[in-house]
């Protein structure tokens, strides 16, 4: 019997972000790495030495100035930014404040940003698979497990770090946009640390902004593979939902309608193998939104598989398809960055950058073709 057409998805309400002077970076993410599964990252609007206003939505009532503003600055420390609260850097509607003061809704928060705790990241020899390296963009594949910049508490083992090793190591010191941010040498957009594939990195700051400004006016094409737990109903869909902060869980996205923090997000998928309790779809996301695909997909009822935030599932072990017992079969998201169509930063030459399933992923797919449907 032929699948039934798609759904049309609900209408949608724009919704404007919060009051915020001058404009905000992007959200920060709410994995370890501070990154999403396709956030773009443009050049900060808030420099160091810049002011900046925050007005308290309801979600955050109640909680500590300190650990406020480290959710706001993802790459400053707790206490560096204590720090900055005690030199009387920081203004709760125009009086001083302690870091241990609860904030309330509509509270503003002004202070003068910070400078970043280091230059940039350490760098480390880390293998590297490049797809693409000229003077002014690099392309890596990246792999599962590595976060993209350093942060708070992944200072070591970053893309940023391994990127700076191999290009010294080439005698191209210094080859990296800074227009990110020093602690984001070269970084454009963003991979979740347990997602693999394509990565775009700016070696100059004009190929940064010309990058940056590419995934801000939704020109470029990405694609990605996951293995979904369950199977979607239909073979291709679109799913139309918003997608903003987890109520209780602050680490996780969420589909919020009518929130401040709640965004516009579309995902389109294909089917492109039905397993038992499984399938292997393609994903193209059409706006970038921390979490997206993921929060997405778990929000149709098929979550990607072995995702521990949103499946519940950290390993996927023989007994999940009725298997003896054995090695897991799977210890990370099923989810793959498997290509980006990109205008070449200088060129302007239309390019597609591509790269292969990781074995681990590979490992699962010929796992469950041999269990059939």
């Amino acid at each position: 019997m032929p699948n039934p057409p798609p759904h049309p998805p609900p209408p949608q309400k724009r919704l404007q972000p919060l009051s915020q002077t001058p404009p905000l970076p992007p959200p920060a993410d709410r994995d370890d790495d501070g990154d999403g599964d396709d956030l773009p990252l443009t050049p900060p609007a808030a420099q160091a030495g810049d002011e900046v206003t925050f007005v308290v939505s309801a979600d955050a009532v109640g909680e500590r100035l300190d650990v406020f503003l480290t959710k706001a600055f993802p790459d400053r420390s707790r206490s560096f930014l204590a720090r900055a609260i005690d030199r009387g850097a920081v203004r709760v509607d125009g009086l001083a404040a302690r870091s241990s003061l609860k904030l309330r809704a509509g509270n503003q928060v002004r202070f003068t940003v910070p400078q970043p705790p280091r230059d940039g990241p350490a760098a480390e020899e880390i293998p590297l698979d490049f797809i693409h390296l000229d003077a002014w963009m690099a392309v890596v594949d990246k792999p599962a497990g590595m976060v993209v910049h350093p942060a708070k508490g992944n200072w070591k083992g970053t893309l940023a770090g391994a990127l700076k090793w191999h290009l010294e190591r080439a005698g191209e010191a210094g080859g990296l946009s800074i227009a990110g941010g020093p602690t984001r040498p070269g970084i454009v957009h963003r991979l979740d640390r347990d997602t693999s594939g394509v990565i775009l990195v700016a070696r100059t700051d004009e190929a940064h902004h010309a990058l940056a400004k590419q995934f801000e006016q939704r020109t470029t094409e990405k694609t990605y593979l996951a293995i979904t737990q369950t199977a979607p109903q239909f073979d291709r869909d679109e799913i139309n939902l918003p997608i903003g902060i987890h109520p209780y869980q602050r680490e996780k996205m969420a589909v919020r309608r009518d929130h401040a923090t709640s965004r516009e997000a579309v995902t389109r998928y294909e089917v492109l193998e039905r397993f038992r309790g499984a399938a292997l779809i393609r994903v193209t996301p059409k706006t970038g939104r921390t979490h997206q695909i993921r929060v997405h997909l778990a929000a149709i009822g098929c979550p990607v598989l072995c995702d521990g935030l949103y499946s519940g599932r950290t390993v996927i072990e023989p007994v999940f398809l009725r298997l003896p017992a054995g090695p897991p079969l799977l210890q990370r998201q099923a989810l793959h960055a498997a290509s980006i169509t990109i205008d070449h930063p200088v060129s302007r030459e239309r390019l597609t950058f591509s790269a292969p399933l990781p074995a681990d992923i590979e490992r699962m797919l010929a796992t469950l073709r041999s269990v059939g449907s």
